[in-house]
């Protein structure tokens, strides 16, 4: 489902008032990723997209369908655009069960579809538990099948794996990427996660300012295209050894933690919580840190 949009919005955040200014188009199928420093805007345009929050001015195009017009004074209910929401929080009806969850997110009750999404998510043996005495993946599980109960064209994911560890992590986000392959459905995730933004989407846009200042795919703004090599991994620094000629990096690159040795002498200083590119060529592998500014750009 295209996304064709182009919205202004007064914002109010701690550090002061600023104007959100926006104008993309997003092509159908595509999961693309919201990126940048908290406060830029990021989730305020998955809100005005979903109907949540009013643009100021503008307008909102999805699949050829206006939902927001500000000149002709269109605006359709957010329970009218076919959009499913994940966030952060799950969101869960407490005094539901899981199903009871998944089927009130339907405008016609399809049972069908929620076995399969229960079967998919892994849920079917939790699916008459209620959210209290399930896991936080347990639950995210289910805030990810009950946005995709409604069978929607557009599916908004707003930092929806940040409070989960790193192994459950990964397992959503093999889902994400299975129900991605399953049904194409055009996706837009908001995220801090380098890594995720690696695994899950062919194109970053990143937001400063209230602006839009980057759009293209992860590998040619976060590597900045500095060299070409066979393979390419973005990890994190975990823990920095110092040797008598070399340094041991501990690496997390996905779920793995990885050693690496760094002449003392290299050109670049690590530090843990530094984010590093490493190049594989044919011998001898680059690793490079993705330095400070690079890192603002998309976020800290």
């Amino acid at each position: 489902m295209q996304i064709e949009l182009s919205v202004k919005k007064k914002l109010f955040t701690a550090t002061g008032e600023f104007s959100f200014k926006a104008d993309l188009n997003i092509g159908s199928g595509e999961i693309v990723a919201f990126f940048g420093p908290s406060g830029v805007g990021k989730t305020t345009m998955l809100r005005i997209i979903a109907g949540l929050t009013d643009a100021d001015e503008g307008f909102v195009k999805v699949g050829g369908q206006t939902w927001f017009d500000s000149k002709d004074g269109i605006n359709l209910p957010a329970r009218k655009r076919k959009v499913g929401f994940v966030f952060q929080d799950y969101a869960l009806f407490p005094n539901m069960s899981v199903r009871e969850n998944l089927r009130f997110a339907q405008p016609r009750v399809d049972k069908k579809h929620i076995d399969e999404l229960l079967e998919i998510f892994g849920l079917s043996n939790l699916q008459h538990r209620k959210p209290a005495v399930l896991s936080g993946g347990q639950n995210q599980r289910v805030a990810l099948a009950r946005a995709l109960a409604r069978k929607p064209e557009l599916l908004l994911l707003d930092e929806p794996l940040s409070a989960l560890d790193l192994e459950m992590r990964s397992t959503l986000q093999d889902e994400i990427l299975h129900i991605h392959r399953l049904w194409g459905i055009t996706t837009i995730l908001v995220s801090h996660d380098l890594p995720e933004v690696f695994k899950l989407c062919n194109r970053v846009i990143t937001f400063k300012d209230g602006r839009v200042t980057d759009d293209r795919n992860p590998y040619e703004i976060f590597a900045r295209n500095k060299t070409s090599g066979k393979l390419q991994f973005v990890a994190e620094v975990l823990k920095v050894e110092k040797e008598d000629v070399v340094n041991i990096l501990t690496l997390l690159i996905g779920n793995s933690p990885v050693k690496i040795a760094v002449c003392s002498n290299h050109q670049e200083s690590f530090l843990p919580g530094d984010k590093a590119l490493i190049i594989s060529k044919a011998f001898n592998p680059i690793i490079q840190k993705l330095n400070s500014k690079e890192k603002e750009e998309g976020g800290n």
